[in-house]
C-alpha cells in the first residue's frame, strides 16, 4: 500500500466517522473529551480523585456512548471508565447546539 493510498483510505474513514456523528449527535445529551477520546453520552459522573501522594486524577464513568475513534470496529459502548491525570471536559448540549446544517457539503 502505496502512502497516497493510506492517505486516501484514511480521509474516507474520517469522512464515514464524521458522517455517522453527524447520524448520531441528536441522540445523545453530553459530550466528554478527555486526551485521547472523544465521547458523545447521555449518562456521565466526573469524579475527582487525590492519591495518597496528593496527586489529583480524574474518574469518567458514562453509559450508553459513543466514541469518535474510526479505528474501532464499533462505536457505541454500553459503559465506559476512563482514569485519567489529564484534563476532562464535560459539557451539555443544548438541542440547538447539535443540529448540524443538512447542506454542510458532506
Amino acid at each position: 500500500m502505496s502512502a497516497e493510498d493510506l492517505e486516501k483510505y484514511e480521509t474516507d474513514m474520517e469522512l464515514q466517522l464524521y458522517r455517522e456523528y453527524r447520524d448520531v449527535v441528536g441522540l445523545f445529551s453530553h459530550v466528554v473529551e478527555t486526551e485521547r477520546r472523544f465521547y458523545l453520552t447521555n449518562a456521565v459522573d466526573l469524579q475527582v480523585r487525590t492519591t495518597e501522594s496528593g496527586e489529583t486524577f480524574f474518574e469518567v464513568t458514562m453509559s450508553d456512548a459513543w466514541v469518535w475513534d474510526m479505528y474501532r470496529p464499533a462505536r457505541f459502548v454500553k459503559n465506559v471508565r476512563v482514569v485519567t491525570f489529564k484534563d476532562v471536559n464535560v459539557e451539555e448540549l443544548a438541542k440547538s447546539d447539535i443540529e448540524l446544517p443538512k447542506d454542510s457539503g458532506f
